[in-house]
């Protein structure tokens, strides 16, 4: 088989409450009050403030269970096997993790191959944050970037597909994108074909149904913290 050059384009890069309860009360009591009522006023007032202290009180709780993840988990490892194998053939099925300057809250994994003329190319990542405030707006920053998807439903809190076709030098590349929004995490799938002997890509369907396969079992490795084989 003769050497076939890669096209440019083919690689993907993908981009890395305290809640303030306070309660305030006034005591107010009229001039002529006595001691013995001011005291019982005052004791009204105080059981009265009581459930609004304590509601108050497990806000900042509530808030810090909002951080659902701590971690980003092992990326190379959230994929089955026969998963990588039929999306990416020829690849192995290890896959490489792609260095990152902090694992704990960012970190991917890639797969590529040429098998005959066929190349495919697959990234799974992992980005945690500080909070689900962040996570939604990194989210929605994110898909309005890449106009011209659609929902996934079913998949995460949120979750977004949208392929695209680019050609350069003759040669076509499809690119499917799945991004998941799931509590303080951010799951993003990137997924690319390209034929090297008809100079076309791979199916619009082929694409999109690939990158939501791989999603949806990157969330579930996210979830449930199943290492796959």
């Amino acid at each position: 088989m003769r050497d076939l050059p890669l096209p440019l384009a083919l690689t993907a890069r993908l981009s890395p409450v305290l809640v303030l309860a306070c309660a305030g009360w006034a005591l107010t009591s009229g001039p002529a009050a006595s001691s013995a009522t001011e005291h019982k006023s005052a004791q009204r007032s105080q059981d009265a403030q009581s459930p609004q202290d304590a509601g108050t009180a497990s806000a900042p709780g509530q808030s810090a269970a909002a951080k659902t993840y701590t971690t980003a988990p092992e990326p190379c490892a959230a994929l089955a096997g026969k998963t990588i194998t039929s999306l990416v053939p020829g690849a192995k099925t290890a896959g490489k993790e792609i260095p990152s300057t902090d694992r704990t809250v960012r970190r991917t994994c890639s797969w590529n191959a040429l098998k005959g003329y066929d190349y495919r190319w697959l990234d799974v990542t992992f980005e945690i944050m500080d909070s689900q405030a962040q996570v939604q707006k990194s989210y929605t920053e994110r898909t309005a970037d890449k106009s011209g998807g659609g929902a996934v439903p079913g998949l995460g809190d949120a979750a977004y597909s949208v392929v695209n076709l680019t050609t350069e030098d003759k040669q076509q590349t499809r690119e499917g994108l799945v991004l998941v929004r799931v509590s303080n995490a951010l799951v993003s799938v990137d997924y690319n074909g390209s034929d090297f002997e008809t100079k076309k890509a791979p199916g619009t369907d082929e694409i999109n149904k690939g990158a939501i396969k791989a999603a949806r079992e990157a969330v579930a490795a996210l979830e449930d913290g199943r290492q796959k084989s």
